[in-house]
């Protein structure tokens, strides 16, 4: 059974924003509304329903603010949707906030859209939690499972072609078998834990609730090559568990990196799995609370 910081509530709060050309972004809450914004870069094809470290969130003075990424959930596509567009749309988003700093949490395929918001100049700090890494890179590709290499070079190779047959292929209920393949025990037993498995599965239906397009395109994105993550000035916190037996998240426990971004900070639990991001909940919100402190 999770320790009980582990259970998931659902969102206090849901809110909406009309973007400049109409698009609808949406987002879930939970914590302080006039706390320091935390916005957290979900997994793959999770809406913003399932968040984490709700029962520290106020303690910290945190407002966690988990985005449904266009053509996920409640957020309407972007068919052209690339890093340089979350980009801009979370721009928008944090006018609207009105509250700086902010910092951001990216998790599993959400990685590479807080790293972007970091290169953008949005965020103050962030938190990397059992991330997919840049797999495209060449010091990692040769590191990748035989069947990841062969997705990360058909994406590169034929972008189109990859995100159509995947749009055409993927849905809530086999990434959730796939998740759980690909799970170590572990993370199995919490993530098919009672009420933390069917929340977790109802933030894949509801990402799915669109149409699988909208995961297909993350997908791409996220296979491709990303921004230069060396021009990243921000402090960066890459959290892995290494129990973690996923074959798309780092091959390396991002040690590579670590060596990539100019103030990285690693650690490595050897007793915590890829669900380390509801695990050591705490410890991840409070050294990113951190940032902004010193």
């Amino acid at each position: 059974m999770p320790i009980p910081s582990v259970f998931p509530t659902p969102p206090e709060r849901q809110s909406t924003l009309q973007l400049p050309d109409t698009r609808t972004l949406a987002w879930s809450e939970w914590g302080p509304v006039d706390g320091i914004p935390v916005l957290f870069c979900t997994g793959a094809a999770m809406s913003g329903s399932l968040g984490f470290g709700m029962a520290f969130l106020r303690d910290l003075d945190l407002r966690l603010i988990a985005i449904d990424r266009p053509g996920l959930g409640r957020s309407d596509p972007h068919p052209a949707k690339t890093l340089s567009s979350w980009v801009a749309d979370i721009r928008v988003l944090l006018r609207s906030l009105a509250r700086c700093p902010v910092l951001a949490v990216g998790f599993s395929q959400g990685a590479p859209f807080a790293l972007a918001l970091a290169g953008g100049g949005l965020v103050a700090g962030l938190a990397i939690v059992s991330g997919q890494d840049e797999l495209a890179h060449p010091d990692l590709l040769p590191r990748l499972h035989p069947e990841v290499r062969g997705m990360v070079e058909t994406a590169r190779a034929d972008p189109v072609g990859f995100e159509c047959q995947f749009a055409q292929m993927a849905s809530a209920e086999g990434l959730w078998r796939l998740i759980i393949a690909m799970s170590g025990e572990q993370d199995r037993r919490l993530y098919e834990s009672e009420g933390f498995g069917a929340a977790y599965r109802q933030c894949l239906e509801e990402g799915f609730a669109q149409g699988s397009a909208g995961y297909a395109r993350d997908l791409v994105n996220a296979l491709g090559l990303w921004l230069v993550v060396e021009e990243i000035t921000v402090p960066v916190d890459l959290w892995y568990g290494a129990l973690d037996t996923s074959t798309v998240h780092s091959p390396d426990f991002g040690e590579t990196l670590a060596a990539r971004l100019p103030h990285a900070t690693r650690t490595v639990d050897p007793v915590a799995g890829g669900s380390i991001l509801w695990t050591r909940a705490g410890d991840i919100l409070g050294r990113l609370r951190s940032r902004v402190d010193s």
